[in-house]
């Protein structure tokens, strides 16, 4: 992709890591980046708001845009559904604007077949001992969740070298500039 061009910016890594609150501080630092809202069919959690973390939609909802073609990418986590709109990526990359999806890293191997220009940055936990506390620590899961996300995190750790960069998240703030720096230089900033 052109310098200086929008572009789609992939952010993964595995559940707990942190990927949420460094994206939630890079997109303050980013003009003309906006974040892909994904769908999903699992329920809320906590404070949750439909259209502002999640779009929360039926499996029967989530089928028929899986089917029509809808989903730039799509992919079932933790038993749940998770996919980005086609419609409103290319949308925001017509309007000039970079779009930034938070998604799993099976999301986001779709994303590089299908957009090979799009920019993607894997973020690592500093260790194994501190990705199981964060998990702990969230008190939004049970303990065969945990086992599960934990399960989970290995095989997406596998992953890490298939993206371009890689940001250990050791220091938020470090991690965050990290993060908005790669971002800046892709776009020819």
């Amino acid at each position: 992709m052109t310098r200086g061009a929008p572009e789609i910016i992939v952010v993964s890594g595995p559940s707990g890591v942190g990927k949420s609150t460094v994206v939630d501080l890079v997109l303050e630092k980013a003009p003309r980046l906006v974040r892909s809202i994904s769908l999903t069919t699992r329920p809320a959690r906590g404070r949750e708001r439909d259209g502002v973390e999640y779009r929360f939609v039926s499996p029967e909802e989530f089928a028929g845009r899986r089917d029509r073609g809808e989903l730039l990418e799509w992919a079932e986590v933790h038993g749940n559904l998770y996919g980005t709109s086609a419609e409103f990526v290319e949308k925001e990359l017509a309007e000039g604007n970079s779009v930034l999806l938070e998604i799993d890293v099976q999301g986001g191997m779709l994303v590089k077949e299908k957009r090979p220009g799009a920019v993607t940055i894997f973020i690592s936990p500093p260790s194994w001992e501190v990705l199981e506390r964060r998990l702990r620590g969230r008190g939004t899961d049970g303990e065969v969740i945990i086992a599960k996300r934990l399960e989970n995190a290995k095989k997406e750790m596998e992953f890490a070298h298939l993206y371009a960069y890689k940001v250990v998240n050791d220091d938020l703030r470090r991690c965050v500039s990290e993060v908005a720096r790669i971002i800046e230089t892709e776009r020819g900033g």
